[in-house]
């Protein structure tokens, strides 16, 4: 079973493929120019790993009209796999602390943050 793992943003989307629940790894972030473009991607990466299980990260204290919008952007994928939402709380300081690369644009530490959910939902090493 190969997961997504995704760490939603409005400017950028970070993102990680864990294989078999063993191995996970940092995939390219996803920059946003519009929701259908960002979701028109994700769609490609679904389908290109094969993904069966779609985790994604909302902080806990998101407020209402936050997850309206993750919710909205998750329908655009027309995915069948299970979909999961899971608590991403500090999972971007944590990124930029494990890295150089400071408050960089690019989603380096977005997909990092991503990799770290994998990493705490599957009890990875």
């Amino acid at each position: 079973m190969n997961t997504l793992v995704l760490d939603w943003g409005l400017k950028r989307m970070g993102v990680a493929l864990c294989i078999n629940s063993q191995v996970a790894i940092p995939l390219q972030a996803i920059l946003r120019k519009n929701r259908n473009q960002a979701a028109n991607e994700l769609k490609k990466l679904l389908k290109e790993y094969q993904i069966s299980l779609l985790l994604v990260g909302k902080g806990s204290n998101s407020d209402e009209s936050m997850q309206k919008r993750i919710r909205h952007f998750i329908s655009l994928l027309d995915f069948k796999g299970e979909v999961c939402f899971i608590d991403e709380s500090f999972t971007s300081k944590d990124a930029l602390k494990l890295t150089s690369l400071g408050t960089q644009k690019d989603g380096k530490s977005d997909s990092l943050a991503a990799l770290l959910m994998a990493k705490d939902y599957f009890g990875l090493l």
